[in-house]
């Protein structure tokens, strides 16, 4: 395996070419070399903006590219499964956007079939694990910094009423807990390492395009709670808190920090607040940094794909309560 894995990206969707080609180039491990999309005047537009040496107007074709190790898949949320099992079976290791699918029963066969190839690397894109400040955020409650984790508060929006975007559109997996609330569910289940034994949900859809557009949940652990908010249907916000018995950890910016400014998070504790500051960094590139080093070595990855299919089981817990009107185990 040489130094550097050579990454295919599996369509031209803005957070590809906003976020993780940028990154991926900035990256010590990895490199473009090839981008595809069901438009060849959109491949060729991406190719010529980041100097991508290969483009493709069809994913089909990019699969065949024997050169590429990699592939990054932003589809739609209806195609992630599919197309991570095609680039598998063209043997390419698969880093696949968040949600890994419409349900849990798709995550698992996409775990299932993970398991026919072993050698190969399959990971879902939760890029904010590996932000520095939620690994610091993680150390501090280990540490017993703010005593016992109590409950962890969150909230997560955008305004999109845009019928014609993916995220307003139900066959393609829109709504705000596919989009956005698969996030506090998942830094919930990140803090308290471990998986809600209960949750309560209430959702609210739209009555034409039935999808979500907010919902907000009680998740019960073992050792605490967490309640969220998310909404495609409010200004752009993003909060999160971690409430101990000893003080509470609060974010600056929760879930995308900017990446050329920076970020903090601040401990309050015995009446006191100390602002942490953490360096210029790009999560983004982080994360296709840490991928590209589990390829190289033959390590794990940093998130198994059963992290994925959890995540799933506890969205759809929440759209089970709503429509049941009471609290469900999960």
């Amino acid at each position: 395996m040489n130094d550097k894995i050579k990454w295919g990206i599996l369509s031209t969707a803005a957070i590809a070419t906003e976020h993780v080609i940028p990154a991926i180039m900035n990256s010590d491990y990895g490199e473009v070399i090839a981008i595809a999309s069901r438009s060849m005047e959109k491949a060729k537009s991406v190719s010529e903006k980041f100097d991508i040496a290969r483009y493709y107007d069809s994913y089909e074709q990019l699969l065949e590219d024997k050169e590429i190790d990699a592939v990054y898949i932003p589809l739609p949320n209806h195609m992630h499964i599919q197309w991570s099992i095609n680039a598998l079976a063209k043997g390419k290791h698969v880093l696949v956007e968040k949600p890994i699918g419409l349900s849990s029963i798709e995550a698992k066969q996409l775990l299932e079939e993970s398991k026919k190839y072993p050698h190969l690397k399959v990971m879902e894109a939760f890029m904010y694990k590996h932000h520095p400040q939620w690994i610091k955020a993680k150390e501090l409650v280990k540490s017993g910094a703010i005593g016992e984790v109590k409950t962890i508060q969150s909230f997560f929006s955008f305004y999109d009423d845009d019928p014609n975007t993916i995220v307003n559109n139900k066959e393609y997996g829109g709504g705000s807990l596919m989009d956005i609330g698969c996030y506090p569910i998942s830094l919930s289940r990140f803090i308290y390492d471990d998986e809600p034994e209960t949750v309560f949900g209430s959702v609210e859809y739209h009555p034409e395009l039935g999808i979500d557009t907010s919902a907000t949940a009680l998740l019960k652990f073992r050792e605490g709670t967490s309640m969220f908010f998310s909404s495609i249907r409010f200004e752009d916000r993003q909060e999160a808190q971690i409430f101990g018995t000893k003080g509470k950890i609060e974010f600056q910016i929760p879930f995308n920090p900017i990446a050329n400014k920076p970020s903090s998070i601040f401990l309050h504790r015995d009446n006191k607040t100390e602002e942490i500051i953490f360096e210029l960094c790009d999560q983004y590139t982080i994360q296709a940094d840490l991928f590209a080093q589990a390829i190289i070595n033959n390590t794990d990855v940093p998130t198994p794909l059963q992290d994925a299919v959890d995540n799933m089981k506890v969205i759809e817990g929440i759209i089970e309560s709503d429509k049941l009107g009471k609290q469900v185990s999960i």
